[in-house]
C-alpha cells in the first residue's frame, strides 16, 4: 500500500461548532474546480498526448452551444442572445473543425473509441434551427463517432425554442433526456426574474415534448424570486407535476455580478436566505409527498425512474465524472485525469461576443492543444471525488474512498467531518457518509468547505468580465 498523501489544510474556513456559515448559498458546485480557476497556458499540451493516458471505451461527449433567445436576469452562463444565422453557421463550421482535430487526437492512441454519454448544453442548444441541430448531430456521430441512439443523451431546451421541428430532430436522433427551463409557471414571477415568457407558451412546449415521448422529461424551477411565497411556488410545483415529468430540478435563485438582476435584487441577505430555505423545504416536502425521491439538493426523480447515465445499463458513470469528458464548442470543458481544459470564459455581453468571434477565428492547428486549463493532482482529485459523492443522496462510501486513494477520508478531511457531524448535517451508517435532510439544505455551503486553497485563491483572483 502506498504511503498516505498529505493534503493541504482546508481552504474554506471551517466554522466552529458554535457558529453557522454566513449563508447556505455560497455557490452551486456543479463541477470542480470552477471555470474561474482555469488559466491560459502559454504552450498547452497536445490533446493527443493528454488522451493517450485515458480510457477511450467510456467517454462522454459535451457540445456547448453558447446561444439563447433571451438572457434571464439570473443567468451567468456563457451565452449570447439573438445571434443571427451567419454567426450560428460560422460557429458550427468551427465546431466541426475542432471535432475533426479532437477525433484525430483520440485516434492517435490506436484503441477503439466509444461514447457512452452525450449532452448538448449551453446556452440553449435548441436556439439552433432544426437544420442546424441536424448538422450538430451529424458532427457528433459522423466525425466524433458518438452513436447518439446507443448513448444516454441529454439536451437542454426552453419554452420559446421547443418547436415541433426541433423536437422532431431530437426524437428521431434518439435523445434520452430533454430538460426544459421553465423556472416559474406564473407570468409575474417570470417577469421578476427577467424572463419574459407566458404560461401558455410554456404549456404548449411541454405538450409537444410529452407527445414526442422522450424517456426522461425534466422541468427546471427556481425559488427565491422577489415576491415568491409558498402559495405561488406551489402553483408552479403543481403545474410541473401535472405533466408527470420523470425529473424536476429545484434551483435556488443566485444573483451574480454582471447579470440582469445584479443591480435590482432588493432583499437583504438574511431575508433572502430565509425565503430560499423556506421555499426549498416546502418544495422538497411537496415533491416527496408526490412520489418523487431526492437524489441531491436540486434533483428530484420520480420513483422508479433511472438516471440518464444509467438508462443503458452502464456502470461507468463514476469514471465519466472523474475523467473522460470530451468537450466541443466555445465554453465546453474537457476532463482528463491530469488536466481539465476549456476555452476563455466571460459573462458580460461584449466579452462573450468577443470570445465567440475569437473562437470562430481560431486556426485549426490551435485546437490541437489545450488552451485554458487547470492541472489536477492527487489532492484535487480527492476533493473532486468527495464533492461528487458526498453531495448526492447515495453518499460517500468510506471503503471506496480508501480503496481509490489509499488513505482514509477522516484523515484527509478531519476538520470538515467533525464540523458536519457536530452540526448534524452528516450521518454515518453502514460505512457510508451521507447528508442529513438539514445537511442537504445547506449543500451549497458544504461543498465549498472542500475547495483547496489553490482553487479558492484562483477564483478570488479572477476578474469578473
Amino acid at each position: 500500500m502506498n504511503a498516505p498523501v498529505l493534503l493541504p489544510s482546508p481552504s474554506f474556513p471551517v466554522p466552529s461548532a458554535d457558529t453557522d456559515p454566513e449563508t447556505p448559498y455560497e455557490q452551486y458546485v456543479y463541477a470542480y474546480p470552477h471555470q474561474k480557476a482555469y488559466r491560459l497556458l502559454e504552450d498547452g499540451p497536445l490533446l493527443s498526448d493528454l488522451w493517450s493516458r485515458e480510457r477511450l471505451d467510456a467517454l462522454s461527449l459535451y457540445a456547448h452551444i453558447p446561444f439563447c433567445e433571451m438572457r434571464c436576469g439570473f443567468c451567468n452562463l456563457f451565452t449570447r442572445t439573438g445571434a443571427p444565422e451567419e454567426v450560428t453557421g460560422a460557429f458550427l463550421a468551427t465546431l466541426e473543425r475542432q471535432a475533426r482535430v479532437t477525433r484525430e487526437a483520440l485516434e492517435a492512441k490506436g484503441e477503439p473509441i466509444r461514447f457512452t454519454l452525450a449532452a448538448f448544453g449551453g446556452g440553449t442548444p435548441t436556439y439552433l434551427t432544426a437544420e442546424e441541430l441536424t448538422r450538430l448531430c451529424d458532427i457528433s456521430e459522423n466525425i466524433m463517432g458518438a452513436d447518439l441512439k446507443a448513448a444516454s443523451w441529454s439536451v437542454e431546451t426552453s419554452p420559446a425554442t421547443a418547436t415541433a421541428d426541433r423536437i422532431a430532430v431530437l426524437a428521431e436522433r434518439g435523445a434520452t433526456r430533454v430538460s426544459i427551463g421553465v423556472q416559474s409557471f406564473l407570468d409575474e414571477e417570470a417577469r421578476a426574474a427577467v424572463r419574459p415568457q407566458k404560461r401558455a407558451e410554456v404549456e404548449a412546449s411541454l405538450a409537444r415534448l410529452k407527445e414526442a415521448g422522450f424517456p426522461i422529461l425534466n422541468i427546471d424551477l427556481i425559488y427565491g424570486i422577489d415576491g415568491q411565497t409558498e402559495r405561488t411556488f406551489r402553483v408552479s410545483l403543481d403545474a410541473a407535476l401535472a405533466w408527470e415529468p420523470e425529473e424536476i430540478y429545484l434551483y435556488p435563485l443566485y444573483v451574480r455580478p454582471l447579470t440582469g438582476l445584479s443591480t435590482r435584487h432588493a432583499k437583504t441577505l438574511q431575508d433572502w436566505n430565509d425565503q430560499r430555505l423556506r421555499l426549498y423545504r416546502y418544495g422538497r416536502d411537496h415533491l416527496l409527498s408526490a412520489g418523487y425521491e431526492q437524489t441531491s439538493m436540486r434533483v428530484f426523480r420520480r420513483t422508479g425512474t433511472a438516471a440518464v447515465e444509467d438508462t443503458d445499463g452502464s456502470s461507468i458513470s463514476e469514471y465519466n465524472q472523474q475523467a473522460g469528458m470530451v468537450g466541443l464548442g466555445v465554453g465546453a470543458r474537457s476532463f482528463t485525469i491530469d488536466l481539465h481544459y476549456t476555452t476563455d470564459y466571460a459573462v458580460a455581453v461584449p466579452e462573450v461576443r468577443r470570445i465567440i468571434d475569437d473562437y470562430v477565428a481560431t486556426p485549426t492547428e490551435r485546437f490541437r492543444r489545450a488552451q485554458w486549463a487547470f492541472r489536477m493532482d492527487d489532492a484535487e482529485r480527492r476533493r473532486m471525488y468527495v464533492l461528487q459523492h458526498l453531495l448526492e443522496s447515495t453518499g460517500l462510501r468510506a471503503d471506496a474512498y480508501r480503496q481509490r486513494f489509499t488513505t482514509r477520508f477522516e484523515d484527509d478531511f478531519g476538520p470538515q467531518l467533525d464540523f458536519l457531524l457536530k452540526r448534524n448535517w452528516l450521518r454515518e451508517g453502514g460505512g457510508t457518509l451521507g447528508l442529513t435532510p438539514d445537511g442537504m439544505a445547506w449543500a451549497d455551503a458544504i461543498g465549498p468547505m472542500f475547495f483547496s486553497d489553490r482553487v479558492r485563491a484562483d477564483m478570488t483572483a479572477y476578474q469578473d468580465r
